[in-house]
């Protein structure tokens, strides 16, 4: 859903009123913490989505890396995961099965099992992944605590909405999707690992809102600004030709349509094409990380020892509200 849609349906539920739900709904972070004790948290998310790529096998591992990602966004470690599954009755159960074997399989690669799962009988396919996850509850990574003067750093290339939108409309071939395919079935895991023992402030996952909406997520739940170098954002090969052609999915539109309209000032030399890219919706994007600026060096060493093959640092946070992309 749309991210202001979403806030004006969560607006007037019942308040959350349990002193151990440590993170909830206010801040849109990428996961729920429920205090367990003194030393232990639980993490707990649910995403799944309709194909993004042909191959069965290949969306089942992409689809359970992006769910992954939200217990990784919030410094977590994940213990156990459930299948989520929408599939129509007149496919062909061996694709489900594919499916299925993709998910599982990335979950062992994090270390995890999928121990169960619901499925219901669906028009279209859908896959998906609940993570539970453990936290010690002093050491859990928000979205919400950026403090001004971090240095921001992103972890994957941006335009993989743009890429499968393309590839569906057969404006690109297989092999132009290489490249995302692999960053989108890439676990968070080494970019998160990386933030254990560094001044992380805050950090969050790009997905569905684009880099642009999730940082100004960041930045409206710490009451801080920032500066971004669009220079400085990594970018998928074909991308910005792709969107200068019109090849761009409407979430990504309605994001770059909310950027606006929540008074995000992009630099007058950034055309409309970047400015979409930019808020490209993603799936299993990469991590958004603020760091404390005497410490920067550190998490970029790390991440890379860890094998983290993009580190980009792309901007600063600011004491300054509003966020400015320049050119």
């Amino acid at each position: 859903m749309d991210a202001d849609v979403l806030a004006q349906v969560l607006r007037g539920l019942p308040p959350i009123d349990d002193p151990n739900v440590l993170v909830g709904t206010s801040t849109a972070d990428d996961a729920g913490v429920y205090r367990v004790n003194d030393a232990l948290a639980l993490v707990q998310t649910v995403d799944f989505f309709t194909p993004i790529v042909d191959d069965p096998y290949t969306f089942g591992a992409i689809a359970a890396a992006n769910a992954l990602s939200d217990v990784y966004a919030m410094g977590g470690t994940p213990v156990t995961a459930l299948a989520i599954v929408g599939f129509p009755e007149d496919q062909d159960p061996a694709i489900l099965h594919e499916i299925l074997r993709g998910g599982a399989e990335k979950a062992r690669e994090a270390g995890i099992n999928v121990i169960g799962g619901h499925t219901v009988k669906d028009a279209e396919p859908k896959y998906g992944l609940s993570v539970t996850g453990l936290i010690h509850p002093e050491r859990i990574i928000r979205n919400s605590s950026a403090q001004a003067g971090d240095i921001l750093f992103l972890t994957k290339a941006v335009g993989t909405g743009i890429l499968t939108t393309a590839r569906r409309r057969d404006a690109i071939d297989d092999a132009a999707m290489d490249e995302a395919i692999v960053s989108m079935s890439a676990l968070n895991r080494a970019a998160a690992e990386a933030m254990d023992g560094c001044a992380v402030h805050a950090a969050t996952d790009v997905t569905g809102f684009g880099l642009v909406g999730h940082l100004r997520e960041m930045l409206d739940g710490a009451g801080v600004g920032a500066d971004i170098d669009a220079g400085a954002i990594p970018v998928f090969e074909g991308v910005l030709a792709l969107a200068q052609d019109g090849v761009v999915p409407g979430g990504t539109r309605t994001n770059l349509r909310q950027a606006l309209a929540n008074g995000v000032a992009f630099d007058d030399r950034i055309d409309e094409s970047l400015r979409l890219v930019l808020c490209d919706a993603q799936t299993s994007g990469g991590l958004l990380v603020a760091v404390a600026a005497g410490d920067a060096e550190r998490y970029a060493a790390r991440a890379r020892e860890l094998g983290v093959a993009i580190v980009a640092r792309i901007g600063i946070t600011t004491a300054t509200t509003g966020l400015r992309i320049h050119g």
